[in-house]
């Protein structure tokens, strides 16, 4: 295969694989968007509102497919996974879109959640696998780049189906439906990871049998993954617990600083992710592999905080929410979640990257989850300039942590960063010859 028809070959295939970023975003924002209309409708309170948005893709859904989505991905390949969750999320889907009452919807979400969970990491390191060592970077940059998009769609669709009230909602979780169809249909013609393959067949025949949790237990012993995992859980997982409360409750933060109407809020939302999608092209995907990632880190997430330090404390109106906006946008296709789908991709061993995916992203929506269950109350017990402690602390906290320890693997191969890593503990005999 000549290399123009190999980096074809790649793009293709994180293109496909990408779209798991595309419907986990679209669920969190249909959810985010009808969340209001769905407790109108089946008469539950502010209570209930946090456990739906806690079990959701956002939170504790996505926490249990990551914990189960993981270790299945490392035991029987990447594609295993991105070819079945996909079916679980279109039932999770339709029971949402013709829910009747509370108990379908909660069903709904929560099985969409799970399916969200185990998808997103398999699709993370799958297409680091694939990616070209000189374009990691970009190619992982395409899944931040399907993401910041779906939001931008579903709050743009929630502007044009508002006036439908909840059979506009219903609309929206079908396109999810839709698209997870389509993308499902593409997918089944995608070969393995071939670096998964070549891993597994050198473990196969120097005789050992790996079970569900050997990718867990390798991980664990490793005592330099420790570090990696505490590393990236600071990066994401504190910046996460932040943006994931944007994800879902945003309309209700613009709702605390002075914007009421429903149309007005969502306009702000497609503001803000269609410059995170811009940011992310322009940005991460152009000179996430050319510049030093340290400071390309520092500038998204200075950024982000200035953004949320304006909403929170300048006086309201239209300068602070289009400064937020703008800020925030740019701040989110440069950051945190960008860069932590590169470095765990980089920073752990082919034959446990997906289970440290899946640890990662399970406490991370952990996190999210812990304070989802009261994030509407404190909002209104609180205020906005009472929560914001605890917003700008988080996305402080996750400044320093990355630009501090951030790893130096730029225009490095997978193959080159782990036998660094781990010298001769794993093999490190996965890159393809040139000439294939």
């Amino acid at each position: 295969m000549t290399a123009q028809k190999r980096t074809l070959t790649a793009w293709k295939a994180t293109i496909a694989v990408a779209m798991s970023n595309y419907i986990e975003a679209g669920a969190i924002i249909a959810l985010a968007t009808s969340l209001t209309l769905w407790q109108g409708a089946f008469g539950f309170d502010d209570g209930m509102v946090g456990v739906i948005a806690a079990l959701s893709a956002n939170a504790f859904g996505a926490a249990i497919g990551a914990a189960i989505g993981g270790p299945l991905c490392d035991r029987l390949g990447r594609k295993f996974i991105y070819t079945y969750d996909l079916i679980l999320f279109m039932i999770g889907a339709l029971l949402v879109t013709f829910s009747p009452g509370l108990v379908m919807l909660l069903i709904g979400v929560v099985l969409m959640g799970i399916a969200v969970g185990a998808g997103v990491p398999a699709s993370w390191t799958y297409i680091a696998e694939e990616a070209p060592s000189e374009q990691r970077a970009a190619h992982v940059g395409t899944a931040q780049l399907a993401w910041s998009i779906g939001p931008a769609v579903g709050f743009l669709l929630a502007v044009v189906v508002g006036p439908l009230g909840v059979m506009g909602s219903r609309l929206i979780f079908f396109h999810l439906f839709i698209i997870a169809a389509v993308t499902w249909w593409v997918r089944r013609g995608l070969p393995e990871s071939s670096r998964w393959k070549a891993d597994r067949e050198a473990e196969i025949a120097s005789g050992k049998r790996p079970s569900f949790f050997s990718g867990i237990s390798g991980l664990l012993k490793q005592p330099k993954n420790w570090g990696a995992l505490a590393f990236l859980l600071g990066v994401y997982g504190l910046w996460n617990t932040v943006a994931g409360q944007a994800g879902i409750f945003q309309p209700r933060v613009y709702d605390a600083a002075g914007v009421h109407d429903p149309m007005q809020q969502n306009l702000l939302q497609v503001l803000v992710w269609s410059l995170t999608a811009l940011a992310t092209y322009f940005g991460f995907m152009r000179y996430g592999d050319r510049v030093k990632r340290r400071w390309l880190y520092f500038g998204g997430a200075a950024l982000g905080i200035v953004g949320w330090a304006v909403l929170i404390y300048a006086p309201p109106g239209l300068f602070s929410l289009l400064f937020f906006a703008i800020a925030w946008g740019i701040s989110a296709g440069l950051g945190a979640q960008a860069f932590y789908g590169l470095w765990t991709a980089e920073l752990f061993a082919t034959r446990y990257r997906a289970s440290a995916q899946g640890v990662l992203f399970m406490l991370a929506r952990v996190m999210v989850g812990l304070l989802s269950l009261v994030f509407p109350v404190l909002l209104n017990s609180l205020g906005l300039p009472g929560l914001g402690v605890i917003i700008i602390g988080l996305l402080v906290a996750a400044l320093l942590i990355g630009t501090i320890w951030a790893p130096k693997t730029e225009g490095k191969s997978l193959d080159e960063i782990e036998a660094e890593r781990y010298g001769n503990q794993t093999p490190v005999s996965t890159e393809l010859p040139a000439n294939l």
